[in-house]
């Protein structure tokens, strides 16, 4: 899908850390193509938080829910964490060439079905355990995407700050500071310089009755 998608890149363009891509409410006439960075994928819940749905890097394509829709915004946003480089691709270009491409189109379809079933995922483990299981499935989803596994645990190789956490949790920061704490006094992680190290996995998937879903689907990207 990738190598057809690159035929309709338009242009590239540099994402500076801490500006949008689009922001929930812009017109919607672009979806992107990651080449290099980090963007996460925001959404504004009723109370004013702020929900992150997918951290996004290489390869991945955002914006993508926009597509075939009567509606001419975008309904998230999409801010760079990382600073990197994106292909752009204009919206109805690509509807088109899905139209027209049957190939094409069952591999969108299959892409979009494994963002559907990890965002599914997220949201059973949050309404099954609550705050906890959100924090714990989300610590395990980064693993898979960005640990490393040491002598010490699995070392989270992306920084994330307590609010990033409680963005992904739908929660607030006291709430994941407490949460840490509790997960630190037991040996579970640990913390040296904002980074996190995973010592007992097995621990959080317990603790969530984790069905042990392929690791494309336990993915936080």
């Amino acid at each position: 899908m990738l190598d057809e998608l690159s035929k309709l890149f338009h242009h590239t363009r540099k994402m500076e850390k801490g500006s949008f891509l689009f922001q929930e409410g812009s017109t919607a006439n672009e979806l992107y193509m990651i080449q290099s960075g980090i963007v996460q994928l925001t959404k504004i819940i009723p109370d004013g938080r702020e929900l992150t749905l997918r951290m996004c890097s290489r390869g991945e394509l955002v914006g993508e829910l926009d597509l075939f829709t009567p509606s001419p915004s975008y309904l998230l946003s999409s801010r760079v964490v990382e600073s990197g480089e994106v292909a752009v691709i204009m919206k109805d270009v690509l509807e088109e060439k899905l139209s027209t491409n049957l190939p094409l189109s069952l591999e969108f379809m299959k892409w979009m079905s494994k963002q559907y079933r990890k965002t599914q995922t997220k949201f059973r483990d949050l309404v099954l355990h609550g705050k906890k299981g959100a924090l714990y499935s989300t610590l395990i989803r980064i693993t898979n995407s960005y640990g490393n596994k040491t002598s010490n645990g699995i070392l989270i190789e992306l920084p994330l700050t307590n609010q990033d956490l409680a963005n992904f949790c739908g929660t607030s920061r006291e709430v994941v500071n407490r949460l840490l704490s509790e997960l630190r006094k037991n040996g579970i992680i640990s913390v040296n310089k904002g980074s996190i190290t995973v010592h007992d996995l097995n621990y959080l998937k317990t603790e969530i009755d984790c069905e042990d879903c392929p690791i494309d689907i336990c993915k936080i990207d």
